[in-house]
């Protein structure tokens, strides 16, 4: 029996372990030191880490390779050029927090139609509120999701429990007329009064929204941002609200992270920032991670594609 060495988190042995099977011969790392020096040896890394930087080192080291496997949908911290050189798989975590970013980019929706934040400062200030600071109903608004993946249909889905009219945008042709290409929303822009970002990070999406599209928006209008902080352009944003040619934005992600305290987007007043929490505002990610690594261990055992396999060129 070929023995397949594979590299593991220790917090994660009791979900893992389980799945594994007679063949692999598991090692488990508790300190980025510890990570560093298994990665070598490793066929099948998973290397997620709180330490920023040390997730590509671990990969660098690696020349043994073939797979590596990650909870992170967002591929930032990931060598994929040096991946893609090496022939090695990666599989990513795309839908393992969807649920919860759905409900936060929901949230986010309510929250700016409310006012929420409004509300929360007066509370801070024990001033009892004579009038609503957010009128707007979500019944019979219209939404604009850019991403319209696992994350942006569920989005789409909940949005629409509230009577939310939804368009979104994805690379693939549908039939369904709701579904529109990357190349036919920014004529539409205007008739949004949500702007949801669920797309991710590529060449091709940095700055995807800037003066341009912020002008031709509606200046009622909210960005929802729970996708990547490069996605849109601050300075732009900063200026836009500075000119009242949008309502305001939700932002659940900035660049970079963590905002410095200097930023002028913690204090512009139709901005909410929520410090890339959603989704971590969950309590199963790792349960269900664990349940993706036993598929796909199964199917790289036998040689089958796996769930979740990136496109090393694209990046998602």
């Amino acid at each position: 029996m070929r023995r397949i060495t594979a590299v593991f988190p220790a917090m994660l042995r009791p979900l893992i372990e389980e799945h594994l099977t007679d063949d692999i011969d598991a090692h488990w790392f508790e300190t980025p030191e510890e990570a560093l020096a298994l990665a070598p040896k490793a066929e099948i890394g998973w290397f997620d880490m709180q330490v920023p930087g040390t997730v590509g080192k671990a990969i660098g080291l690696g020349e043994a390779l073939k797979w590596v496997f990650t909870v992170y949908a967002g591929l930032d911290a990931f060598p994929l050029d040096l991946l893609q050189q090496r022939g090695v798989t990666l599989t990513n975590g795309t839908g393992l927090n969807a649920i919860p970013v759905a409900e936060y980019a929901v949230m986010g929706v309510l929250a700016a139609a409310k006012r929420i934040d409004q509300v929360v400062r007066a509370q801070d200030r024990h001033e009892w509120l004579a009038t609503a600071p957010g009128t707007t109903e979500l019944f019979e608004s219209k939404a604009l999701i850019i991403g319209y993946g696992a994350i942006g249909a569920l989005i789409g889905e909940r949005l629409k429990a509230f009577g939310v009219s939804v368009t979104g945008v994805r690379r693939s042709r549908s039939d369904d007329p709701a579904i529109i290409g990357p190349n036919d929303w920014q004529a539409r822009l205007g008739e949004f009064d949500w702007v949801i970002l669920a797309a991710p990070s590529t060449a091709e999406t940095r700055a995807l929204l800037g003066d341009t599209e912020f002008a031709a928006m509606k200046s009622s209008a909210w960005v929802i941002n729970i996708a990547r902080g490069d996605l849109v352009d601050q300075e732009a944003l900063l200026s836009a609200l500075a000119r009242k040619q949008l309502g305001g934005a939700f932002l659940d992600v900035t660049s970079p992270e963590p905002l410095p305290p200097e930023s002028p987007l913690w204090s512009a007043p139709e901005i909410m920032i929520t410090m890339h929490l959603s989704g971590r505002s969950q309590t199963k990610l790792f349960q269900r991670a664990a349940l993706l690594f036993a598929e796909n261990l199964a199917l790289y055992r036998a040689g089958q594609p796996m769930r979740n396999e990136v496109d090393l060129v694209l990046g998602y």
